[in-house]
């Protein structure tokens, strides 16, 4: 179970990608670097995917602060705290909910890290309020993961429509079924992707 660590692990997974795929090989040397994007792990993680869904990040950043302050990145607090309180800190009824069942699952969250990334996804998504996308998230940030993809992510399919001259973006099941030949570094190519995808919203601001 290969897992990113360093600048090094993400050159080396280019090199390969650059090696098997043409298109990755034309679209990295415009690139200015690749993010590295490492997290840290653990109920806060994941607290924060649950509190940033559908808000900008200046939201989701403010409404982090006010759980800080009160405690509320504590999983036992928090499973004990009542919804009235959460939507006081600015949480939504809905992500209240997700919070106190993020809470109460009791996740092992050192354990995660020995797991195959199918046990991790399986085991996160049985969490109320925890996606396919934000599982792949984790594991792919949180956890190093070095061959996880997120194909439901809104800009890698804009990137993949970019990069493979699409006619338009593939759904998640054609992108999934598109990066399998990515392994063993699917991680590094979502980067990749994402990275190209800034860059090209960064060329048309000045075109």
């Amino acid at each position: 179970m290969r897992v990113i660590t360093s600048e090094a692990c993400l050159a080396e997974g280019a090199a390969h990608l650059a090696r098997i795929e043409p298109r990755f090989a034309r679209v990295l040397p415009d690139l200015p670097d690749i993010p590295l994007r490492l997290k840290s792990d653990g109920f806060g993680a994941l607290l924060n995917a649950i509190v940033s869904q559908q808000v900008s990040v200046a939201s989701a950043n403010a409404i982090m602060g006010r759980l800080e302050i009160a405690g509320m990145t504590d999983p036992a607090l928090v499973a004990l705290a009542t919804p009235e309180e959460l939507r006081a800190l600015g949480l939504s009824g809905q992500k209240a909910r997700y919070a106190k069942s993020l809470a109460q699952a009791d996740l092992d969250y050192p354990g995660l890290h020995a797991l195959p990334t199918d046990e991790v996804i399986t085991r996160l998504t049985a969490v109320t309020g925890i996606g396919v996308w934000t599982a792949e998230i984790y594991a792919m940030f949180s956890l190093g993961r070095a061959d996880v993809f997120a194909p439901g992510d809104l800009a890698l399919q804009e990137a993949a429509r970019l990069i493979f001259d699409l006619p338009e973006r593939p759904k998640d099941k054609a992108l999934r079924a598109m990066a399998e030949p990515w392994a063993p570094w699917r991680s590094v190519a979502a980067r990749v992707m994402w990275a190209y995808y800034a860059y090209d919203k960064q060329r048309e601001g000045i075109r």
